[in-house]
């Protein structure tokens, strides 16, 4: 009798597991697909959570044949586990509402795991009492949680990513089915014949489905893109995508345009050398984020730091910037010169840690579309830049667009000053990306000065490929605000307007 429960905890040991690993990969689709990771995250993890509420509420009319029931929901729960990025991929193809069928995935596949539990508590109190049964029931299902976190945040995502993941989640529930078939097979009444051809049939859909995935993702990941892709990669932290038409490349981030290299010397020449040249000198300089080395490309072209340290989150754009063939030419293997440092970490945890002072920083980070986004621009992190200056030190952040996304320029341009420095505005239409906008800071430097200290700077004399002394001129002078910023708020880690002012946008003009 004993082995017979432990063949049942087993099993929800392994749906456990399976479970929140499922859970997961939805969250990691919806955040690629909608965008903004803090709000997909919590809506699908709450939605699958209401869904197995439900399915354990269904579970009370389930009251004959509990063990072949469990078993038909085990198979069922592996075949939508084992598609559910292909159908999300395919789906996007054929329609734009992608996010129907995400959540709709998930209250599935969260009504089949709330079915399971209580399924497994009724048929194991025949051998055991209630409360050593409730006990192990539920200890086993939160123990395969743990595990399942795990293999997803240290396997599953950096290494089998959102392709292969799902069809070894899928794997597992059959496994479980068909242990299940076995170690108890006297327990069950439905004809053997029926259980047998419906796991042959199962086998083979999600085997068949495993051989063909890559080319289903990347069927369904083209219809994203306009032009063809030549690279894709789904990192621990993102998915990184690169397409090509003609002789061009975009670099995109989660399906967010990060550069062309139609244009992107209009965007990197703006952010670096305004900066640049209000620092005076430049030896030591930090870049958040850019990490695909344009940034470090542009300091080492024209000028001769003793150090640059570039701090990007995920080690696989780093490593693209250096190993790719595409980025080494992009950025003159900036990222292999041998005054580059490169860190993989969260840049505003980096500053909080460094004592080191830099002559310029340069701040290349997202765009601030949710909450983990937006402390990058907030008072907090301003402030740390400020603590990471010396002296005479410049910092340069873009910030989004002044045209498309008015009052989150004017946010991040306010949260600047919040922090104590005194700002000057930039701005620059780069055509893949439409108008963009920049702020420069500086402790020392009225804003009055800094515009004087550029426009009396020779912009001329240097192999630029678009600044010039006129297009300082144009980048510096605006015409009148875009927005009204009556009772503009600061962006604060406690209070991160900003997302709001970022989502009170004009892209879709764009």
């Amino acid at each position: 009798m004993q082995k017979k429960s432990n063949i049942l905890k087993y099993a929800l040991f392994a749906t456990g597991l399976s479970g929140i690993v499922a859970e997961y990969i939805l969250s990691t689709l919806a955040t690629y697909f909608l965008g903004d990771s803090i709000m997909q995250w919590t809506l699908i993890l709450s939605f699958m959570l209401f869904s197995m509420g439900l399915g354990s509420s269904l579970s009370r009319f389930i009251k004959r044949n509990l063990i072949d029931k469990f078993i038909f929901i085990e198979f069922l729960l592996s075949l939508l586990a084992a598609f559910s990025t292909s159908l999300a991929y395919t789906f996007s193809v054929y329609t734009e509402v992608r996010g129907i069928i995400i959540y709709s995935l998930a209250i599935l596949i969260g009504i089949l795991i709330g079915l399971e539990i209580p399924l497994v508590t009724r048929i194991n109190e025949q051998f055991e009492e209630l409360r050593v049964n409730i006990a192990n029931v539920l200890e086993k299902d939160y123990y395969g949680s743990l595990l399942g976190g795990l293999f997803f945040a240290f396997v599953g995502l950096p290494y089998l990513g959102l392709t292969y993941t799902p069809f070894i989640l899928g794997m597992v529930n059959f496994l479980v089915a068909v242990m299940l078939y076995i170690r108890l097979k006297p327990l069950f009444s439905i004809n053997k014949n029926i259980i047998m051809v419906s796991a042959a049939a199962v086998l083979i859909i999600i085997s068949t489905g495993a051989v063909f995935a890559k080319e289903i993702i990347l069927y369904g990941e083209q219809a994203k893109y306009a032009d063809k892709i030549v690279y894709s990669e789904q990192s621990r932290y993102q998915k990184l995508v690169v397409t090509q038409w003609n002789d061009y490349y975009w670099f995109y981030i989660n399906g967010n345009q990060q550069l062309s290299t139609f244009d992107e010397w209009l965007y990197h020449e703006p952010l670096v050398h305004p900066a640049a040249a209000l620092c005076g000198e430049v030896k030591d300089v930090l870049i958040l984020g850019g990490g695909d080395g344009c940034a470090a490309r542009e300091i080492f072209e024209h000028y001769n730091p003793q150090s640059v340290t570039v701090v990007d989150l995920d080690p696989a754009v780093t490593r693209l910037a250096q190993t790719n063939e595409i980025f080494r030419k992009l950025n003159k293997d900036a990222m292999l010169d041998k005054r580059v440092k490169i860190v993989n970490a969260d840049a505003y945890n980096f500053l909080e840690e460094s004592d080191f002072k830099y002559d310029l920083i340069i701040s290349d980070l997202p765009d601030p579309k949710s909450a983990d986004l937006s402390r990058l621009f907030s008072r907090e992190f301003f402030n740390l830049c400020r603590k990471n200056l010396k002296i005479n030190g410049v910092l340069v952040t873009q910030a989004t667009s002044p045209l498309y996304s008015p009052m989150a320029f004017e946010c991040i341009n306010k949260s600047m000053e919040a922090a104590g420095f005194r700002t000057l505005k930039l701005h620059n239409n780069v055509p893949t990306m439409g108008e963009w906008g920049w702020v420069a800071g500086s402790v020392n430097s009225s804003s009055d000065m800094m515009r004087k200290d550029l426009l009396s700077s020779d912009f001329e004399s240097r192999s630029f490929r678009f600044l010039n002394n006129s297009a300082i001129r144009m980048m510096i002078n605006r015409g009148k605000q875009m927005a009204d910023t009556t009772g503009l708020k600061v962006n604060t880690l406690t209070d991160p307007v900003l997302v709001k002012y970022y989502d009170d946008k004009f892209w879709e003009v764009y």
